[in-house]
């Protein structure tokens, strides 16, 4: 696994960990899950600028824009039971084959 893919993921599960907590915190009004959700978002963009040195501005925040969209999906789906339209099951699908051929270069440079 190349350096971009281990910083994309260990952003993704921070970003992840942050919008879970954002999302719990508007559920109980507990302060310290807010307080963890912004450290959590701190550490995540510190994380996006090693990225973009990584892969450039376009490729990281895309990549991780797509893989968020995709994974915050699936938690809000099992864990607070949200549901997608047909539409947005669409979109979501959409954005997993742009992110598909975005990562082909990358995989092709060894």
């Amino acid at each position: 696994m190349t350096p971009f893919l281990l910083w994309l993921a260990a952003a993704l599960v921070t970003f992840l960990a942050a919008a879970t907590a954002s999302r719990a915190y508007l559920g109980s009004s507990n302060i310290w899950l807010l307080v963890l959700s912004l450290t959590l978002y701190c550490i995540g963009n510190l994380m996006m600028l090693k990225l973009m040195r990584e892969g450039g501005l376009g490729l990281a925040i895309s990549a991780s824009s797509v893989a968020q969209l995709l994974l915050i999906n699936v938690i809000a789906f099992v864990v607070f039971g949200e549901r997608l339209t047909l539409m947005q099951m669409a979109g979501v699908a959409l954005g997993i084959v742009s992110m598909a051929l975005m990562l082909l270069p990358l995989q092709g440079k060894a």
